[in-house]
Formats: structure tokens, sequence, C-alpha cells
């Protein structure tokens, strides 16, 4: 056992890193960190701007739970291909961007009577 490592160092000290060959596609470690970000990013429900001013007008407070049955219901919608979801529960409904994961308007049970839903292709109801 001839070739050493040194710290951070992957690879035998007889081995060039210019020499070595990565996969077709592949990118430098550096950016696996970026990918892992978009990753991230990609399952996290984010909020407008416009849905977060409604909610607080609205008085509609999520907590963790509710939180947790709208990115599920998002994931419903998702894998059936949806764009644009009405996601319904108990006494609220959230238009939301499939995606972007992002809710894009939030209404209460008063804001919903007698109201049309428009761009939409797909609805979740949560029990």
């Amino acid at each position: 056992m001839s070739d050493r490592l040194t710290i951070g160092q992957l690879y035998p000290a007889s081995v060039h890193p210019s020499t070595l060959q990565r996969p077709a596609g592949s990118k430098n470690p550096v950016n696996s960190e970026v990918s892992f970000e978009s990753v991230l990013q990609k399952n996290i429900l984010k909020f407008s701007n416009h849905a977060a001013k409604r909610l607080e007008q609205r008085g509609i407070e999520l907590g963790s739970r509710q939180l947790d049955q709208i990115s599920s219901a998002v994931d419903k919608a998702a894998a059936k291909g949806s764009k644009e979801s009405l996601i319904l529960m108990k006494d609220m409904a959230l238009i939301v961007s499939v995606a972007n994961r992002t809710v894009v308007t939030a209404m209460d049970g008063n804001s919903m009577k007698d109201n049309v839903f428009t761009h939409i292709d797909s609805a979740v109801i949560i029990s």
C-alpha cells in the first residue's frame, strides 16, 4: 500500500485530479449543495404576498398540522399533473400553484360563498 491519502484528498497521491474522468452530465461537488437546496425548496410550501395578506385580513391562522395537510394535498395534485389547484379545507379555500408549491390566495368560509373559482385544473378536498 504505497499510495497515501492526505487530509482533504479523495484520491491516491499518484493520481492527479485532472486525469480523473467524470461521467457525462455530472456536476462539480460544490454544485451538489445547490441541487440539494433546490430539492429542499421544491418541498417547501410557500405563500405569496397576496396570500399572506388575505390570511391576515381574514384572520386565518394555519397550524403545523394544517400546513402538513396542505403540503400533502399539493403532493397529490402534483402526482396527477395539476398546475393550479383549489384546496378545500373545513372552512377555508386555498388556490395553489402546484409547480411552485405556492399558495396564491386564501379565503375563509364567508368569502367562499357565491364565489366562482377560475383558472384551476383540479380540486383537493381535505377533511
